[in-house]
């Protein structure tokens, strides 16, 4: 019996469904090492967090945002520090700010219809020592910062924009005249970046229009991001390398219900670049990464390991619906850094993309830095499986003498597609049971 193309997706949907359903909570990692109880248990609200400190209580006004409230939110979060911590609150309205320094034991709530905003000015926005591109180097601060601030959280359902337009349009502006320009060329800050702290939370707040990375994590250990909504324009305007969470040798991570559409990698796993990365000790992998029941709009990819990671290994993405985004999984392959990706788990996707999978090499700034051989790189034990797309190319899975790719499966996939697209299954050890493409089986 013949089936049209949209019958086929809607049963294969509801098959889906029904799969998602018996096997929601997988008890073990791809490397069969148990799931910590953790991932299921429920973040802290702001309200156990201690004391509120109402911003507006203590000087800040709210203003048509062009009344610089810095030194007076900064000021709150400071005295709550001082008598032993609390939670900082922005009320209803638009604050103005350049970079805010929380301490241990403060937190940030945004009540409904607050807005904190960042300055468009740079100078608004403190050089520090920073983690950024894979190195600790002197760089701009963000709009939000925390370091070394067990049990930080940002909540509430207001929003934290990053008013990054200027920035943008001040990028492109300069990689028309140099091309060669990197990010960091384009003095632009992040919108919140958080190291070298555990029991992070971040929860329902919306993050938008961040000049440059939107949340970036450092050397952090069970971080939880629930219900966010992240987003940055592709037009009139791109908004430049706006991904909307990078995590930087990171470890327990639980991504759930966020809204992620940027001009850059939804999610980005970092951790170091460069060819000796691997015995950098400020470098680190990332693992023990679950991102589930999550929505995407447009975006470069859902997730993404590179350019600028050395090792990323249990990494679950599960149960989540794409709109737009240009790949499901890329696997960005430096020839100048040695990389390891292992142990990743992708299943029950569904929506359209412009393709599943991209592994290709990423040559962008490459640098051996005097190394006279080129490192070799790893990617083995990755899974994609119950998967639903509409896309444009199947898979563009490109070998090269540069890395390895091992232990590829493809399971229980149904994709309509205008091409199938590039891949040699025996040489990267894939195998394949049920994929179907237009209807054929691979």
């Amino acid at each position: 019996m013949n089936i049209c193309k949209a019958c086929r997706l809607t049963l294969l949907a509801t098959a889906l469904a029904a799969a998602a359903t018996a096997s929601a909570q997988s008890q073990s990692f791809p490397d069969g090492t148990p799931i910590p109880e953790w991932f299921s248990q429920r973040a802290e609200t702001p309200d156990t967090a201690g004391r509120r400190y109402l911003i507006t209580d203590y000087g800040a006004t709210a203003s048509d945002s062009t009344l610089l409230q810095t030194e007076r939110i900064q000021r709150v979060i400071d005295l709550a520090a001082e008598r032993g911590g609390g939670v900082v609150v922005v009320p209803r309205g638009v604050f103005l700010s350049g970079s805010l320094f929380f301490a241990p034991g403060t937190h940030l709530h945004l009540e409904s219809g607050a807005v904190l905003k960042g300055s468009d000015d740079i100078s608004h926005f403190p050089v520090v020592d920073t983690r950024i591109e894979g190195r600790t180097v002197r760089y701009f601060a963000a709009l939000v910062n925390a370091d070394r601030c067990d049990g930080f959280s940002i909540s509430g359902s207001g929003t934290i924009n990053g008013n990054g337009l200027r920035y943008w349009r001040s990028f492109w502006l300069r990689r028309a005249v140099i091309p060669k320009c990197t990010n960091m060329d384009e003095l632009r800050p992040r919108l919140v970046y958080v190291s070298r702290s555990n029991d992070v939370v971040l929860q329902g707040v919306t993050l938008r229009d961040s000049p440059f990375w939107t949340t970036h994590f450092y050397r952090c250990s069970r971080l939880r991001m629930e219900g966010l909504t992240i987003t940055s324009p592709f037009e009139p305007v791109k908004a430049p390398s706006t991904d909307a969470i990078d995590l930087d040798a990171c470890t327990m991570v639980h991504i759930s219900n966020c809204y992620m559409s940027v001009n850059d990698d939804a999610i980005a796993l970092k951790g170091g670049k460069g060819p000796w990365a691997d015995t950098d000790t400020t470098n680190g992998a990332n693992r023990d990464i679950i991102v589930e029941d999550c929505r995407y709009g447009r975006c470069h990819s859902m997730l993404t390991c590179g350019s600028e990671s050395v090792h990323s290994r249990n990494i679950i993405v599960r149960r989540c619906h794409t709109d737009g985004a240009r790949c499901v999984l890329t696997l960005k392959m430096r020839p100048d850094t040695p990389q390891k990706y292992e142990y990743i788990d992708i299943s029950h996707i569904e929506g359209s993309v412009d393709r599943m999978v991209n592994v290709a090499p990423w040559t962008q700034f490459y640098d051996l830095q005097g190394r006279p051989d080129r490192p070799m790189s790893y990617a083995r034990h990755i899974s994609l499986h119950h998967i639903s797309l509409r896309c444009s190319m199947f898979l563009n899975m490109r070998t090269s003498d540069d890395y390895r790719l091992s232990d590829i499966s493809l399971r229980h996939i149904e994709a309509e597609a205008e091409t199938v697209g590039q891949y040699d299954a025996e040489a990267m050890g894939m195998s394949l049971e049920g994929v179907t493409v237009n209807g054929r089986t691979l």
